[in-house]
């Protein structure tokens, strides 16, 4: 089997393809979650109970349906994070938007599924456990 190398003239363009390809991807990939930094912002429950409870806001519980059963903060809307981004609908964008969980990792997913969506005021308490 005989190989050829390609010339410096004809490699031009194929190193031109990969580049623009690559360009492509970096520049349509989705934000990096650091970008969300000055949307979603952490919240103490302390904290929350003291500045926001008495506002006009939403307080999301993304847990399941049998979790928010067992017990909840009263107030709260239950939508589950697996069908968040399903259900923006549901949620008013003109407010700010108090999310929790039971752990922690779901309210901050949630949090990132709705910066992405353009939400600009979240609010991540973490897990109702602590």
């Amino acid at each position: 089997m005989k190989t050829q190398s390609l010339s410096s003239r004809q490699l031009l363009p194929v190193l031109l393809i990969i580049l623009g390809g690559a360009a492509l991807f970096y520049f349509s990939r989705p934000q990096s979650s650091s970008s969300h930094a000055e949307a979603i912002q952490q919240l103490a429950p302390a904290t929350y109970v003291q500045e926001i409870s008495g506002e006009t806001h939403l307080l999301l519980d993304v847990r399941t349906p049998e979790e928010f059963a067992s017990g909840y903060i009263a107030g709260a809307v239950n939508i589950p994070v697996q069908s968040l981004s399903a259900r923006l609908s549901e949620i008013p964008r003109d407010q700010p938007v108090v999310i929790y969980c039971r752990s922690g990792n779901r309210s901050a997913l949630a949090a990132e599924i709705l910066a992405d969506a353009g939400y600009s005021t979240i609010y991540d308490m973490g897990g109702i456990q602590a």
